[in-house]
Formats: C-alpha cells, sequence, structure tokens
C-alpha cells in the first residue's frame, strides 16, 4: 500500500488510514481523515519536511509522519489541474 511520502509535488491522492495509533488521533484532528483528499504541494530543500493542502489548509509533516498516512488514488497534478468542457 502507498503512503503520503510516495506522491509527487503537485500531487493529488485519498486517505485511506493512519498505520500510527500514537500519531492518529492527532493527524485526525488536523484534517487528515480516511477518505478525504489531500495534495502534496511543498518539499522542503531538503526533503524533510513536506507540505500537504488539506480541507483548505496546509499542514506541514516530517516525513516519518507522513509515512503512517496510507493513501490511494493518486491524481497527477497534470490531469487535476485540467478543465473539460462539456
Amino acid at each position: 500500500m502507498q503512503t503520503l511520502v510516495d506522491l509527487k509535488k503537485g500531487e493529488y491522492a485519498t486517505i485511506t488510514a493512519i498505520s500510527d495509533n500514537q500519531l492518529k488521533l492527532k493527524l485526525m484532528e488536523m484534517g487528515c481523515i480516511p477518505g478525504e483528499t489531500i495534495r502534496l504541494s511543498q518539499i522542503a530543500p531538503l526533503g524533510d519536511p513536506i507540505a500537504i493542502e488539506v480541507q483548505g489548509y496546509t499542514l506541514s509533516l516530517r516525513l516519518s509522519e507522513a509515512a503512517s498516512i496510507k493513501i490511494n488514488n493518486i491524481i497527477p497534478k497534470t490531469i487535476k489541474n485540467k478543465s473539460f468542457s462539456a
């Protein structure tokens, strides 16, 4: 199963679970709820920490914290940002 650290900058994904029971409540209080769509918005120059957009705000996470967030349905930024006309 993929985790948040597998995302590339600009990609979207859906949270499926949080594996670290000690972090679970803290992350859920900050909006990281299973079923929520997130976007990896920034990566620090040395790779840690990262910033995600969740529920309308930006949240900074260490890679060790991000590794406990299980995801699926990764959507590349080029697809998510396209506007389709009917």
